[in-house]
């Protein structure tokens, strides 16, 4: 990827949102919510067999032999599609974990600090961890997203920089189904005689929803290609961590304020059950504590910065 997907890279992205619509549409989403299962072990396993787990595995170990830009782009379309499940860890444990990179098995990770863990009472594996340990429920803001907090502490910070690349591409294609979403609505829904997108500040919201999401995609796959170019293994670690920690940190904000913005744009239809939007919302702030929160990013950014400036004196 020379930060435009070759046609190689854009099959690949709609060969997994054929699959995505084929089997988990609003009405797959909705059954879910209701249901209250997160995780739909076909599909994991339909995804495993696609090769999304086993992407960034070499041939010679039965991957598929691509990189992070391809990964980005295949979690972009999970995000769009409000796929739940512990999808970063899973694939980052492919290699490491019997079963992960076929999709028949479900690993979660320690993404959200030391003792939470979300979808450990769905996961065959804690990543990282010797065996699956016990934890308490904790109540989750996103029905789909449930949480354990463990009496033990766990540690995956050596997959955080591509955790956190992972989880922003996820972000972004929330990010944009919020975007399309808003636009759609503006345009069926009337007042005084006329599509409500007509409006100025109907459009203001909807413009400034499109400069986050395609500012916030371009860092993503930016972030991609360098730590492609520089990074080996299964975690990006220190290179190109000033690019992933930038792009978590925008595209935290685009999936956040565009949905937000998207509920408005909605009015009173965005928080009813049936919705998707406020799904959405409540994903992007799951996703925002994941793997490197705004501070955390803030933080990193600044030393960075910091440290730039002094090697320049």
């Amino acid at each position: 990827m020379d930060f435009q997907p070759t046609e190689e890279q854009r099959d690949l992205r709609a060969g997994l949102r054929d699959l995505l619509s084929g089997r988990y549409g609003p009405e797959a989403l909705r059954a879910a919510v209701d249901g209250g299962a997160a995780v739909d072990r076909g599909l994991w396993r339909e995804l495993g067999r696609a090769g999304f787990f086993s992407l960034r595995l070499p041939e010679a170990e039965g991957g598929v032999g691509l990189g992070l830009p391809e990964a980005v782009l295949l979690f972009e379309e999970a995000g769009r599609a409000l796929l739940p499940g512990p999808l970063v860890a899973t694939h980052l444990a492919a290699g490491v974990v019997p079963g992960a990179a076929r999709g028949t098995a479900v690993v979660t990770a320690f993404d959200l600090g030391e003792r939470l863990v979300a979808h450990l009472g769905e996961a065959d594996a804690v990543l990282g961890a010797p065996v699956l340990p016990a934890g308490e429920p904790v109540r989750s803001a996103d029905p789909l997203t449930p949480l354990h907090r463990l009496a033990v502490a766990g540690d995956s910070s050596a997959y955080r920089g591509t955790g956190a690349l992972l989880t922003a591409a996820l972000q972004v294609g929330s990010a944009s189904r919020t975007l399309e979403l808003a636009v759609r609505y503006a345009g069926e829904r009337e007042q005084f005689g006329q599509p409500i997108g007509a409006f100025q500040a109907v459009k203001h919201l909807c413009a400034d929803m499109l400069v986050r999401a395609e500012v916030a995609r371009t860092a993503v796959y930016a972030a991609a290609v360098v730590a492609a170019a520089v990074a080996a293994g299964p975690a990006a670690g220190g290179a190109g961590a000033g690019e992933i920690t930038a792009a978590k940190l925008l595209a935290d904000e685009a999936a956040v304020r565009n949905a937000r913005d998207c509920l408005q744009v909605h009015g009173g239809m965005g928080f009813t059950w049936e919705a998707e939007v406020h799904l959405h919302l409540k994903r992007a702030w799951v996703r925002a504590e994941q793997w490197r929160t705004a501070a955390d990013a803030e933080e990193l950014l600044a030393a960075e910065l910091l440290g730039a400036g002094s090697r320049a004196s």
